[in-house]
């Protein structure tokens, strides 16, 4: 970087002279010069400069940096500071102006063999990604990239065996991945060396809250030299040799290499008494900022998470900072993480893609929290418990809005991740925003501290693609109330019914969003999740889950194919179910008591409906077809006709859902309408897409008698996709599934209901008709 810092502050200078008021300068990608009076730099640090000495020479105004057309890269990250402000940067658009955390690199290559290629680089061109010709390329992987591949774009449960091992000539560095042994996230591993009986030597794994072993399946490793077999491939040795495999079409002395370095890109920090104020950034692309799974990491109360507390762009100590129109994309970890005490922080009509860990994260400091307790079975005893309701002190983020984001492709190197995260915060809005195809939840709210968030109007679906156990959206409330024992914590909140609100003080608001998990809930209060109001949400697959919690008021929503989850109910939990349209019986797991009221609700028929009253519920509901306006077209609105409206139920709107900026709406995907196997509104003779295969009902004799049956039921495999679920398993086109987990499946309904049930399992035991024999199987349904 140059050191032109006294020519600057004699342009500045001259320059206040000759004006009254000097509020724009201008970064040029290309080389600054000073022109009809405006001031022009190369660099934004030089122009952050400029901002303080002006400031100090008298100006107080507001600034604004101007970032001309082009690539602007650092050796540094951007830092904004209490004396920037107030101050905008403005980029040229996303698409023209580009903040990149990575180095131009010049490589000198030769031919190492056939298909690799070799350059002697140094020390200082250190990256941990590379891109080529603007693509990113892969670090040198077993098993190979395989973009349908599942788990990390391919998984092995032998890529870590010493059969695998012995082929290397050095471990050390080899970098392993694999998915917590429940699915509930994952762990990330360097390699140190190598035991005698052949087994890597590791550390990490400190990136989940709930220790276990790895999975025994969903492994990969990366960062081996003889694991670079494949086109796109590379390899970095420590002698700062760069070995690379061009794919097809790559012109490997005219490319454009680059090598990330930068770990941040933007830091907005202050303090709670100087915090950094009125800081505008729009326009502008950031991209190339690096993984950080081996950064130390911190747990987050008792949710499965811990967390690298950083991003591509940090805030910390902050009010009233915008980031609008910009593009995140190509970044290593988090793309934007916002610490501790922040308040009026507005993140929209951003577009979020290609991240390695999550899209948009707002988390306070445990500090904040009263007799916080950090792991799963740990606990404060109730005598020793600070009794105060709410915060301890203002180091969380709060009034805040994430409005109108475009998030997908997120989670892509860390599962432990969300598309929008919030944990140890109040009062966070997260509106029209369309997210999908992420690992784990697309929104997820880590604990009850402290509520008052509102969600609505989110579009949020391909989600849980690499996990388990988990929802579109998720949530854990293991707050202050929360014991690992059931019966304890029982005991502890009926001597202090108002507990479950020392933490969880304000409702949190689920209202008006369209939810699909085809591998789990669409909508998971998990773990004691409290105060929460839900209602006008479209439900596409996975149906709304309640476990443990207390204050929950479930109405006006309705679940497509799927139904209501109450999980491990107290006695007194005060939670509410109504006026709900559900397409399948209550799925009640070990309740003490049905909550205040769970009634008004429309069922698809009569036995679904008794199934509820026989436990003491549902007295006032009824059953019957919901009667959509235009279910194929995504309109389920009912009819004037429908028996919905006669137990309360209320039509909203079905056009509300995602972005709505129109340059982001025409990127954005939307979900499948799903087709409807459960009640009188479902096609008996349709073939239904389920786990990467085509099935109908058995519904001719043809059919019967081809199969072998002996009766005209079951569930026929029409066709397998073969990078798929179904086509990872034993399943072969013409089998027909006659019984799922001991149950009966005469229909794909009943198939349903036994998926439904257990699919929270990770597996699913069938039994099938195939050449007129029966034969029990196994499917793991992920991949």
């Amino acid at each position: 970087m140059k050191k032109i810092v006294p020519f600057i502050l004699m342009i500045a200078l001259c320059l206040i002279g000759c004006s009254p008021s000097v509020s724009d300068i201008y970064i040029s990608a290309n080389g600054g010069e000073s022109k009809n009076g405006e001031l022009v730099f190369n660099t934004i640090e030089e122009g952050l400069n400029t901002v303080v000495q002006l400031r100090n020479e008298g100006e107080q105004g507001s600034f604004t940096i101007h970032l001309m057309e082009g690539e602007h890269r650092l050796s540094s990250p951007i830092r904004i500071k209490p004396e920037h402000g107030p101050l905008k940067i403005v980029g040229k658009g996303a698409d023209k102006t580009i903040i990149k955390g990575s180095k131009l690199l010049t490589p000198k290559w030769e031919k190492y063999n056939e298909n690799i290629w070799v350059a002697q680089l140094q020390k200082e061109d250190i990256f941990d990604q590379l891109f080529v010709d603007g693509k990113q390329q892969i670090l040198a992987r077993y098993p190979n990239y395989n973009e349908n591949g599942g788990h990390w774009q391919g998984h092995a449960a032998d890529a870590i065996s010493p059969e695998i091992v012995k082929t290397w000539s050095n471990p050390e560095g080899a970098i392993i991945h694999a998915m917590h042994s429940g699915e509930w996230g994952g762990f990330h591993y360097i390699s140190t060396g190598i035991h005698e009986n052949g087994e890597l030597i590791l550390s990490g794994g400190h990136q989940n809250n709930r220790p276990s072993d790895m999975h025994n399946r969903y492994r990969m490793v990366e960062n081996v030299f003889e694991e670079l077999d494949a086109p796109g491939e590379w390899f970095f040795d420590e002698d700062y040799k760069l070995f690379y495999w061009p794919k097809e079409g790559v012109d490997i002395t005219n490319a454009i290499i680059e090598g990330v370095q930068q770990k941040h890109l933007l830091e907005i920090v202050g303090v709670e008494e100087n915090p950094v104020r009125d800081i505008g950034i729009s326009g502008i692309r950031f991209e190339h900022a690096q993984r950080t799974i081996m950064e130390e990491y911190e747990p987050l109360l008792r949710s499965d998470w811990t967390i690298y507390r950083g991003g591509a762009i940090f805030l910390e100590g902050t009010y009233n900072v915008s980031l609008q129109n910009c593009e995140l994309t190509n970044l290593g970890g988090n793309a934007i993480f916002v610490s501790n005490y922040n308040r009026e922080v507005t993140l929209s009509e951003n577009h979020i893609h290609n991240v390695g860990a999550s899209g948009i994260s707002f988390v306070g400091s445990p500090g904040a929290v009263r007799s916080p307790s950090f792991q799963y079975g740990e606990f404060v005893p109730v005598a020793e418990m600070d009794s105060v309701r709410g915060p301890k002190n203002n180091t969380y983020p709060s009034n805040s809005v994430v409005d109108n984001n475009l998030i997908h492709r997120t989670g892509r190197v860390e599962k432990q991740t969300a598309g929008v995260q919030i944990a140890m915060a109040m009062d966070i809005t997260v509106s029209h925003n369309s997210i999908y195809d992420v690992p784990r939840a697309g929104i997820n709210i880590g604990d009850g501290t402290w509520g008052g968030h509102i969600l609505e109007y989110n579009d949020v679906f391909n989600t849980v693609l690499e996990s388990g156990d988990h929802g579109a959206f998720n949530s854990w409330g293991r707050d202050r109330f929360w014991h690992p024992n059931r019966n304890t914590m029982n005991q502890i909140v009926t001597d202090n019914p108002e507990m479950p609100k020392w933490d969880a003080i304000k409702t949190t608001i689920i209202r008006n969003n369209r939810f699909r998990c085809d591998h789990g809930w669409d909508i998971d209060l998990d773990d004691g999740s409290s105060n929460y109001h839900i209602y006008n949400n479209l439900c596409l697959n996975g149906g709304i889950k309640l476990r443990e919690g207390f204050y929950r008021t479930v109405e006006n929503n309705i679940m497509l194919n799927n139904g209501f989850h109450p999980h491990v109910w107290f006695k007194n939990s005060e939670d509410v179910f109504k006026h709900n349209i559900v397409f399948t019986q209550h799925k009640d797991i070990r309740l003490d008591a049905w909550g205040k009221e769970v009634d008004y609700n429309l069922f698809p028929d009569q036995e679904s409906l008794l199934y509820a009253q026989n436990k003491g519920v549902d007295n006032n509901s009824r059953y019957g077809e919901a009667q959509f306006i235009d279910a194929e077209a995504g309109n389920y609105k009912v009819k004037e006709s429908s028996p919905a409206l006669e137990i309360g139920f209320k039509n909203f709107e079905m056009d509300q859902f995602g972005v709505t900026n129109d340059k982001l709406k025409s990127l954005a995907k939307t979900p499948e309408n799903p087709q409807l196997f459960f009640g009188e509104d479902s096609d008996k003779e349709a073939i239904f897409d389920w786990l990467g295969a085509k099935i109908k009902n058995i519904t001719t004799m043809a059919e019967r008698s081809a199969s072998g049956l002996n009766k005209t039921a079951g569930v026929l495999l029409v066709s397998i996709e073969v990078e798929s679920v179904a086509g990872n398993s034993e399943l072969q086109q013409g089998d027909v599934i006659v019984a799922a987990e001991g149950h009966q499946i005469d229909t794909v309904a009943d198939l349903m209901k036994a998926y439904q049930t257990y699919n929270w399992m990770g597996k699913l035991n069938l039994t099938i008709i195939r050449d007129q024999k029966e034969k029990k199987i196994i499917i793991n349904t992920k991949i």
